[in-house]
């Protein structure tokens, strides 16, 4: 018996979808910790070099 496979042509695949997501999680969150993140790094920098 033989199984038949529908044609799916017209669906976006469930990795595409994770795939944007994930992409759109990402962005979201480095907009909002970019600034703070950046902050942390120039004041580690600045110990550093006084140091």
């Amino acid at each position: 018996m033989k199984k038949v496979i529908s044609d799916e042509s017209g669906d976006v695949p469930g990795w595409v979808l994770i795939t944007l997501m994930t992409a759109g999680l990402v962005v979201l969150m480095w907009s909002v910790a970019g600034p703070a993140l950046k902050g942390v790094f120039e004041q580690a920098l600045s110990k550093v070099a006084a140091f």
